[in-house]
């Protein structure tokens, strides 16, 4: 980004493609939610043409939706080009509005529209809740609690005291 701001959005998500010979530059066009300008983050950058597939290539040439999606999570573009992204407010768990006192234990499966990371803990603990000593507690779940996923997950909560 060329201001000091440290929020952009894709905007329409629009690629750039640059040929130089048989080298392309790809770029994912930025907008800064602040300034407004444009900035661009650097996917390949002088690669061979024909190391590229035929549908990525068209991909970048369309501005395909789901292409800009992969490319903003790649971590190993993210570490390349220095940025982070905001999941501030991008998940919920969806709880049925009421919860009888014979219904315990409650078997829960989690699933992902769309791949955004969340820690396990602070989704159960937020969507039932529960403080997170409760949630250690009393759910019992097939991945750490406590690491990042962005994967589908089941767990179980155990009727409280």
């Amino acid at each position: 980004m060329d201001c000091r701001s440290e929020s952009a959005t894709t905007g329409q998500g629009r690629f750039r493609v640059n040929a130089n010979g048989k080298l392309l530059d790809v770029w994912l066009l930025v907008r800064c939610v602040t300034c407004d300008r444009t900035s661009k983050l650097t996917v390949h950058e002088r690669t061979p043409v024909s190391s590229f597939d035929p549908d990525e290539l068209e991909g970048y040439r369309v501005n395909d939706a789901d292409l800009v999606a992969s490319r903003l999570l790649d971590p190993l573009l993210a570490r390349r080009c220095h940025f982070t992204l905001d999941w501030t407010g991008a998940w919920r768990l969806d709880v049925p509005s009421a919860v009888t006192d014979e219904a315990w234990p409650i078997r829960v499966a989690v699933a992902f529209e769309d791949p955004v990371p969340v820690r396990p803990e602070r989704l159960i603990a937020q969507g039932l809740g529960l403080s997170r000593n409760d949630v250690r507690r009393r759910v019992k779940c097939d991945v750490a609690l406590h690491r990042s996923t962005s994967a589908g997950f089941t767990f179980t909560v155990l009727a409280g005291d």
